[in-house]
């Protein structure tokens, strides 16, 4: 038997999804900032990736943040 879909507490997992995302983001770009000199372009590239993934996700965790909002 499937589990009743309760959706009380989306808007806060949401959030925390966004504060951990933006703390990940920040913690790379301090990394990249602190050992620019000593990481290789392929990481440094690795890296700049995954921010603009994390960047993308926040913006949908927010959009899908005030969905739920709006309910």
């Amino acid at each position: 038997m499937a589990k009743p879909d309760n959706r009380a507490d989306n808007v806060e997992h949401l959030q925390n999804h966004i504060e951990n995302t933006q703390e990940n983001l920040q913690e790379a770009e301090q990394y990249l900032a602190e050992h620019a000199e000593e990481i290789s372009a392929v990481e440094k590239r690795n890296i700049i990736e995954k921010n603009e993934n994390r960047e993308d996700s926040i913006q949908a965790f927010k959009s899908e943040k005030q969905d739920e909002m709006n309910q």
